[in-house]
């Protein structure tokens, strides 16, 4: 028996197929011939192809390098139970340190948001011209009641004990600032009339922000007071973005002739 084993051994190492190794050695049982080969690879050109055996050497590469189950299957865009076949019989990887931990959450994370961000982005821009489109051109009227209540909500209030005898509207948003500039036209507001102030963060680039600014609302830089600087020292939102505020004309001037008067600076600090 021993001879008959170390006879197949032989001719399977010089290349030989199971049904070859039966031919040059005469009838045998499967089981006979198993016993024999057990431990002998099978030779390269009796191997199938396989389209997935690419697949397979590199899962078992990242496996050796580290890398979980999840994040092999993610990779090589294969099942899990799939993945584990090909790499079951590799050692368990060593535990990984907390840094390099951090850094491949951080990887995935910035994979993530690669993908998710311009599709998200693509959702809000479809649902805003969705929006446009359903409300379509705003009539006067419309315009006219747009503009009061965004002056409700963020215009200067003149009160009891302290008396406004101006229109003066702030904001960071550029639509925002368009829109109330729209309303002001729409009461007959002369735009020469109205004088801007951009309220800034102490370490931001004013001259900037004040070009900005002035190309958005088509104003000279002599429609510009001298801007206000803020010192937050927590960096909260508020601090860290300009705004634009714009006066526009005295209070009383609604309802009145429509003719315009110069407004009057803010008291800057």
């Amino acid at each position: 028996m021993a001879v008959l084993r170390a006879r197949i051994v032989q001719l399977r190492r010089e290349g030989r197929s199971r049904r070859q190794i039966k031919e040059i050695l005469g009838p045998m049982s499967n089981t006979t011939l198993d016993n024999a080969l057990r431990g002998e690879p099978p030779p390269e050109w009796t191997r199938r192809p396989n389209a997935k055996d690419e697949l397979r050497a590199t899962a078992r590469s990242l496996r050796e390098e580290g890398l979980d189950y999840e994040e092999i299957a993610a990779a090589l865009g294969v099942s899990k139970i799939t993945m584990s076949l090909w790499v079951r019989s590799l050692p368990l990887p060593a535990r990984l340190s907390y840094a390099e931990c951090r850094k491949r959450a951080a990887e995935g994370a910035h994979r993530y948001w690669a993908t998710e961000r311009p599709a998200r982005e693509a959702r809000r821009a479809a649902a805003r011209e969705a929006a446009a489109a359903q409300i379509g051109a705003l009539t006067d009227r419309e315009l006219l009641i747009a503009g009061t209540i965004a002056y409700w909500c963020e215009g200067a209030k003149s009160k009891p004990h302290r008396l406004a005898e101006r229109v003066s509207f702030i904001n960071s948003d550029p639509g925002l600032i368009l829109l109330f500039l729209r309303f002001l036209d729409q009461v007959g507001v002369n735009r020469d009339s109205i004088r801007y102030r951009v309220h800034i963060h102490e370490t931001a680039e004013v001259e900037a922000a004040t070009r900005y600014w002035a190309g958005l609302v088509g104003a000279t830089a002599q429609q510009f007071h001298r801007p206000i600087r803020y010192n937050d020292p927590e960096g909260r939102a508020d601090g860290a973005f300009d705004q634009m505020d714009l006066a526009a004309m005295g209070a009383d001037q609604f309802g009145g002739n429509g003719q315009p008067q110069p407004a009057a600076a803010r008291p800057a600090g």
